[in-house]
């Protein structure tokens, strides 16, 4: 993977399609993703952006935007004002279009020093969006935000692996131990399933996340990618190994039979795509 430093005009980008009606804005501290060889860089919908990747295979590049904490104190003031303007709350998606907690992160402190400008001017909702266990190395620090923070983390399948993809960014064991671990020390915490992978045995799992999570997020790769059909995800591996693991798995109707058994183990707490996403819950 080649690391480059750089700085960033604007860290704040006000957010369309899948995200308009989640957050005001999203905030990525890289551009590519230390996790792009992983599972999750399989179903990824950035690598499909040629304005991000510019020609290079996603997994190859990691920028290290050095100044995303001072972009962010010199912009909230004034995107504060305009989401307000537009009606809504000032929100901050972090991130969509990579892992706040790449492997680098541990180097740099990209997303620590955003995390640390929020404590000075807080959005009024902050999503914290996750791969990675390590999110629970920081829960003293995302404790200062407990009052706007929502943390998201992936955890797509009870599965660890699918045949002849590569190993998630983190295990499944660890994740859950990190949204207990998150919880127990007064954060909201919501497990996105997202995209739905084929799981083995759904009771159960949805057991474990009502003992480690306020809410779920269920939502497939049709409609999730960014496509109504899931066009994207389907120009990739995915969804042979989905069907070739459990036939049926690549239609909403599968998304629709693990909302139904979610939601009679989890009354209340589950959410469904965009609007699950946007902190609806039934």
């Amino acid at each position: 993977m080649r690391i480059t430093e750089t700085s960033v005009k604007r860290v704040l980008t006000r957010t369309s399609g899948y995200l308009r009606g989640v957050t005001s804005h999203s905030l990525q501290p890289y551009r590519g993703c230390g996790f792009g060889n992983a599972l999750c860089g399989e179903y990824c919908y950035v690598k499909h952006n040629t304005y991000v990747t510019r020609g290079r295979a996603w997994g190859s590049f990691l920028e290290v935007r050095t100044n995303a904490a001072a972009s962010y104190l010199e912009s909230v003031v004034r995107e504060r004002k305009w989401a307000r303007r537009e009606g809504g709350e000032f929100g901050v998606f972090l991130s969509s279009a990579t892992d706040p907690f790449v492997p680098q992160e541990k180097k740099y402190g990209v997303t620590q020093s955003v995390l640390r400008a929020m404590i000075d001017e807080p959005p009024d909702t902050l999503i914290v969006q996750t791969h990675a266990a390590t999110v629970a190395n920081h829960a003293e620090l995302l404790s200062q935000l407990k009052a706007c923070a929502r943390v998201h983390i992936t955890i797509e399948s009870d599965r660890d692996r699918l045949p002849g993809l590569p190993a998630p960014a983190s295990s499944v064991e660890s994740r859950f131990d990190a949204a207990r671990a998150l919880r127990d020390a007064g954060l909201t915490v919501v497990i996105t399933v997202s995209p739905l992978l084929p799981i083995e045995n759904p009771r159960a799992f949805f057991t474990r996340c009502a003992g480690c999570a306020e809410a779920v997020i269920i939502d497939h790769f049709i409609g999730g990618d960014g496509t109504e059909t899931g066009s994207r995800t389907r120009r990739t591996r995915l969804p042979d190994v989905m069907e070739s693991v459990e036939a049926g798995t690549t239609e909403l109707a599968y998304r629709e039979e693990m909302v139904a058994i979610a939601r009679e183990i989890m009354p209340g707490r589950v959410g469904v795509g965009a609007r699950g996403f946007a902190g609806e819950f039934a």
